[in-house]
């Protein structure tokens, strides 16, 4: 049976919890103490959330991240509802409007509220802090209500409000006692309301981020100061060892309670000066696809970047922040790190080339995407990275010639430069049944198209190649052995199509041209983005995708449609490669006789078939 006050009351109503503030809403016509309510508690999330960005922007605080493992999606989860101690406080905050007399009547500013507040704050509130947080690591109260705290490997700003009711009600004390003593000295404000509130919990949104921001001079030159400032380091400690630094803001409680660890700013010293020395093994070098998408990022929201994109109504304000990005990057625009894992005890990294789907298309940003692409292969060269592979529109073969272009220009490049085009092939091709004879293949003579079509026919599977150019098709004829090349026929119109029920897309498809293929019709596909489902009488394959080792550690972002721990085969493609030890580039048209050899690589390593 759980322990009292150690689950939320309103657990079960899930995210239908903000139903709760209807009440407030509505009185918020009536009230202006209720209106300043709402604006607090979204105050509030937005310094939560902001430094919850903060920390995730790795190509910023990779350097300055004080436990290095990544966020994964268990923690996500458990993190889900932190907020809902603003729920708690709300309430609290309604009940202190009818209980204290002059809470309707207050000025907007009052000086000396503020200087009461701090004195109530450094005598009673951190004293009351530092006593409770040792009683809830008593064995009793840790296993029963603390523990739930601690049980996040990764610290973020969002790990401040994972706490149990009870938890937040002896916090609710600790807030509003200089507060309630201000108000009872006749010199509370609405100012001091906001600027205690908001002060207080950007500190521990600051002290839980996992980032030091605090720089390690300040406490070299000016000592005293270790024991009037936690820091995020400070912080990180306790979460680690749990038996010291127990206050809340100031560590001279700590001092004078015995119980200061005494590694604290040997630590900040050297996170604030010691480089991240991690190199990756393995780096994917992905892009943007559309303005909205890019917000499907951890440093965005981290919550809608670990479930698969989809458009939400509640990123589209958020539009003009991408475009502006947008253009921003387009000037300024470097590779930076979004997001990393670790798989077999060495660390992937996810890197970003700041470009949008649309812009691979236009000809004037071809020089700038490839220098961008060039520069990232360059870069991680000289980190030392193993195998760097490229998604979907950084290998365009019109662009660079599925990274020949980079392979040519730099001979003596150590890193191993992937398309990861075979795994997308492997996939692809076991995702059709052993009993089908025939199918229909658009993008035809494409990179991909043409080993599918060579693969199938070796296989005895007839291939209906959808192209205009004869040229291109009887050069792709021409590779297969003679005895074959009757199984790979040229169409020129999708009407040839209309009895086939096996269809590999490599080249969008309108609502007209779906029209054509018959009822029961399965498409494959491996055009980015993938088509839209019009035929309901028709089934859908996703992208070629792998699922990663159930043993990968770390990873909580979802790419782009993808489920959790699911990526592209292409980036599959290259974590096989470096698991594998390979010293080849796999760039350019790929080597038909290498797809079974990769596919079976890959299952040997614990990847399957999403």
């Amino acid at each position: 049976m759980a322990a009292t006050l150690s689950s939320w009351p309103w657990d079960n109503l899930g995210s239908y919890k903000y139903i709760l503030y209807g009440p407030l809403l509505v009185n918020a016509f009536y009230s202006s103490w209720c209106v300043h309510i709402i604006l607090l508690f979204a105050l509030r999330g937005l310094i939560h959330t902001a430094w919850c960005s903060f920390g995730n922007m790795l190509f910023i605080t990779r350097n300055r991240r004080i436990i290095k493992d990544g966020v994964d999606f268990k923690q996500i989860d458990r993190e889900w509802h932190w907020d809902n101690f603003l729920i708690l406080q709300a309430f609290i905050g309604v009940g202190a409007y009818y209980l204290i007399p002059s809470a309707g009547n207050v000025p907007l500013w009052n000086a000396k509220g503020l200087l009461t507040a701090l004195l109530v704050h450094l005598t009673f509130s951190e004293t009351l802090f530092y006593f409770s947080h040792r009683l809830f690591h008593t064995d009793f109260m840790f296993q029963r209500y603390h523990s739930l705290h601690h049980s996040v490997p990764v610290p973020q700003s969002y790990t401040a409000g994972l706490a149990t009711p009870l938890e937040h009600l002896v916090l609710s004390v600790i807030v509003g006692m200089p507060l309630l003593g201000s108000f009872l000295a006749g010199q509370g404000s609405v100012a001091l309301v906001y600027v205690y509130i908001l002060g207080f919990d950007f500190l521990r949104a600051m002290l839980h981020s996992n980032v030091e921001v605090l720089p390690s001079g300040l406490f070299r030159h000016l000592p005293f100061l270790r024991y009037l400032f936690a820091t995020p380091t400070y912080y990180s400690i306790h979460h680690k060892e749990d038996k010291s630094n127990f206050c809340l803001f100031l560590p001279v409680f700590d001092l004078m309670g015995g119980t200061l660890n005494p590694k604290s700013w040997e630590e900040h010293d050297k996170i604030r000066n010691v480089r991240n020395s991690d190199v990756p093994g393995f780096v994917f070098l992905l892009h943007a696809v559309d303005m909205i998408s890019s917000l499907h990022s951890p440093f965005i929201f981290r919550s809608y970047a670990s479930y698969a994109y989809v458009t939400n109504l509640l990123v589209l304000p958020m539009w003009p922040v991408a475009f502006f990005s947008m253009i921003y990057m387009w000037l300024f625009s470097k590779t930076f790190l979004v997001s990393f894992y670790n798989l077999r005890g060495r660390l992937h990294q996810i890197w970003l080339v700041p470009r949008f789907g649309f812009q691979y298309f236009l000809p004037f940003a071809k020089d700038g995407i490839n220098k961008q692409i060039e520069d990232a292969i360059l870069r991680a060269d000289k980190l030392g990275v193993k195998v760097l592979s490229l998604a979907a529109l950084n290998k365009n073969e019109s662009l660079n010639g599925g990274g020949t272009l980079y392979v040519k220009k730099h001979p003596e490049l150590r890193v191993r430069v992937v398309h990861g085009n075979t795994l997308t092939a492997a996939v692809i091709i076991n995702e059709i049944p052993d009993e089908v004879t025939e199918v229909f293949l658009t993008g035809a003579t494409s990179k991909l198209g043409r080993a599918i079509a060579l693969y199938l026919c070796r296989k005895r599977v007839r291939v209906l190649m959808l192209t205009g150019s004869a040229e291109r098709f009887q050069r792709i004829q021409r590779e297969a052995p003679p005895e074959l090349q009757h199984y790979l026929a040229q169409v020129t119109k999708y009407q040839a199509a209309q009895n086939c029920k096996t269809w590999v897309v490599g080249k969008w498809l309108s609502y007209k041209e779906q029209q054509w293929a018959p009822a029961g019709t399965h498409f494959h596909q491996f055009v980015v983005p993938p088509v839209f489902e019009f035929r309901r009488d028709c089934t859908y394959g996703k992208l070629a995708a792998v699922r990663l080792p159930e043993d990968v550690q770390g990873l909580g972002m979802c790419e782009y449609k993808l489920d959790r721990g699911v990526v592209h085969a292409c980036h599959a493609g290259g974590v096989v490669h470096f698991l594998e030890g390979w010293t080849h580039h796999e760039v350019g048209a790929i080597d038909v006789d290498r797809i079974d050899v990769v596919w079976e690589a890959a299952l040997r390593h614990g990847l399957r078939a999403s």
